[in-house]
């Protein structure tokens, strides 16, 4: 069993930033691909950005890309999202999960093909 728990999230103002933090427990976090999705009220959940077993490989949705940043440190087993430049479409509950494969550069956009979840952080931004 494979535990995620996010962190970091928080209020701020548009073009702020915030980092979010996900920790990963019960098994080494090389073991997976990482993703972060997010979801607002009355939407469905959406992929943001995920992230290879090995960090090699990286992708993002078309309207985070260059605001945000995804990185891991399998040493630490922790997953991060470095979001720049905020805006109101930002704001939303943000998910970590993870996917077990053996391939070095597989990563994941689909939510199906997550095997674990976070509980999510809530990420409010101001105008």
């Amino acid at each position: 069993q494979v535990l995620l728990v996010e962190s970091g999230g928080g209020l701020v103002q548009a073009g702020g930033s915030l980092r979010l933090s996900c920790a990963v427990s019960g098994r080494t976090s090389r073991t997976y691909a990482m993703g972060w999705f997010r979801q607002a009220p009355g939407k469905e959940r959406e992929f943001i950005a995920a992230i290879s077993r090995i960090g090699s490989n990286t992708y993002y949705r078309a309207s985070v890309k260059g605001r945000f940043t995804i990185s891991r440190d399998n040493a630490r087993n922790m997953l991060y999202l470095q979001m720049n430049w905020l805006k109101s479409e930002d704001a939303a509950v943000y998910y970590c999960a993870a996917k077990s494969t053996l391939s070095n550069a597989m990563y994941a956009e689909n939510a199906d093909e997550y095997d674990y979840w976070g509980q999510g952080t809530q990420v409010t931004v101001s105008s």
